[in-house]
């Protein structure tokens, strides 16, 4: 019973063995496909989370500037066609 049980701890042993390969390959796999995938979006030009909300904000702000000064002008224009006095 005893090379059996040697024989089983090899097995083991080996199987242990190729699951430590297994999963060195895969991380290795994941970095070279990260790699390639940050290359590729870097080499088109894609804006990054930051800079978007950034020139959003912007947007946003210079909408609502317009707004504004959009009521002043349409205040200034009914104060300009008024009642005229004679």
């Amino acid at each position: 019973m005893q090379s059996r049980n040697r024989f089983l701890d090899d097995v083991s042993q080996l199987m242990t063995n190729a699951m430590g390969v297994a999963q060195g390959a895969r991380t290795e796999a994941e970095t070279a496909v990260k790699s390639l995938m940050d290359r590729w979006l870097a080499d088109r030009d894609f804006v990054t989370r930051e800079e978007f909300e950034a020139v959003r904000g912007m947007a946003q702000k210079a909408r609502e500037e317009n707004e504004a000064l959009k009521a002043r002008i349409d205040a200034l224009v009914a104060r300009m066609d008024g009642p005229t006095e004679k």
